[in-house]
């Protein structure tokens, strides 16, 4: 048996050493946007201050990126479906690098605010793209590691590139981290160009017959509804770490970063966690972190007085919520049939749908109460998103089409 891993959609056959550094080259872009997404969170009162906003209302530039991989997710793979891949991939990313731009040099938040918008449409259909490619090329017993390992960009740069662009912004100013993240973007789209073997795109893919085998799929709305509403309690607590690592645990403002890295170090952990949990069980690693979500947002809020004891608690929290992702990820694609593209791109709009639920939700609780009562509120979310994926979960729910007898 040759260690040879193949794949039906490359050029050629790739080796495990290519197969590491094209994946390594996409889980690069990964950690560009992720350094872009989460830096928004660690320098929220700079932006505010910035812009002249109040911290609440800046918050709805998490919100407005979100809101951008929602819409990018559907209108993007409706259009690429039957594109190259890796031509795909260097496109995403100019783009990406392109929007960071635009918000490094936003004259006011209304600007900002498109700016974030449009920042996240490439988003989703990067990360659905990459992980195609990605499993395109590993073993079919190492598909969830695959994801995984793409998805590892973005958890690293919860570790190093969010830490360092959080103290950027505070040092340089808030437009510093964006004008980096550009470039990261670019990086990508360099290692892209050189690493990543060619993938024809189907050429009897269309958008609208993608749309309609992956839309009228019962188990594709209850996985997203889980990942929508459950993911969104982890944001609920994240997108509010600054006021409650300064307001509720009592500390400095350059805590903040180290915040910031244990909640990366969680994520990486989580990640690698995940993909040996989905060789295990894709659907009980959904619900034992489900579970786990709802016991940690309560153990957040218990904790969050306590200053420096909080730290452990926040890498618990991107460490189960990392597994719910990765897990998620690859049930979507699993019901997706062969809706492929718009199957592994849809999950990250249903997590930023999360992301949008969760800084909205937790923004009210930090309105009405206080910045210590939105990981409470997560709590909330992450029990709705359990229910959800025990009703996937039921043998009742198994794979159908929406009004079909």
């Amino acid at each position: 048996m040759t260690d040879t891993v193949s794949t039906t959609t490359a050029a050629r056959p790739v080796t495990p050493a290519r197969f590491t550094i094209a994946v390594l080259a996409l889980a690069m872009g990964g950690f560009a946007i992720g350094t872009t997404e989460f830096v928004t969170m660690g320098v929220l009162p700079e932006i505010a201050e910035g812009v002249g906003v109040g911290t609440s209302t800046a918050g709805h530039l998490i919100s407005a990126y979100a809101v951008g991989v929602v819409v990018g997710v559907p209108i993007l793979s409706f259009f690429v479906a039957h594109l190259p891949r890796k031509g795909l991939l260097l496109a995403l990313m100019a783009a990406y690098a392109l929007f960071n731009v635009l918000s490094a040099v936003a004259v006011d938040f209304h600007m900002l605010l498109v700016a974030r918008f449009l920042d996240g449409l490439p988003h989703g259909a990067y990360f659905g793209v990459a992980t195609i490619v990605a499993t395109s090329m590993a073993k079919p017993s190492h598909r969830g590691r695959a994801v995984a390992l793409v998805m590892l960009g973005l958890s690293v740069a919860n570790v190093i590139g969010v830490p360092f662009a959080t103290w950027l912004g505070q040092t340089a100013g808030w437009r510093a981290p964006y004008a980096a993240a550009a470039g990261l973007a670019l990086l990508t789209v360099v290692l892209v160009q050189i690493s990543v073997p060619h993938f024809p795109g189907d050429p009897n893919a269309t958008g609208r017959s993608e749309a309609g085998r992956f839309f009228t799929n019962k188990q594709v709305w209850l996985t997203m509804l889980a990942g929508a509403i459950g993911f969104g309690g982890m944001f609920a607590a994240y997108s509010y770490i600054s006021p409650i690592v300064t307001d509720t645990a009592g500390l400095a403002e350059g805590a903040v970063p180290w915040f910031v890295f244990a909640f990366g170090i969680g994520m990486v952990v989580g990640t690698w966690v995940a993909g040996e949990m989905a060789r295990w069980s894709v659907m009980g690693s959904l619900l034992a972190s489900s579970l786990g979500m709802i016991a940690v947002l309560g153990l957040f809020w218990l904790v969050a007085p306590t200053g420096w004891w909080l730290a452990p608690v926040a890498f618990l929290t991107t460490a189960v919520a990392s597994v719910l992702v990765i897990n998620l990820q690859v049930r979507l694609m699993d019901v997706a049939d062969d809706a492929v593209t718009l199957g592994a791109a849809m999950n990250h709009a249903s997590l930023n749908i999360a992301n949008a639920l969760g800084a909205f939700a937790g923004g009210i609780a930090l309105d009405t109460w206080s910045a210590r009562e939105a990981p409470l509120v997560g709590a909330g979310l992450a029990g709705a998103g359990f229910k959800g994926n025990a009703e996937s979960a039921h043998p009742d729910a198994r794979r159908c089409r929406v009004g079909a007898s």
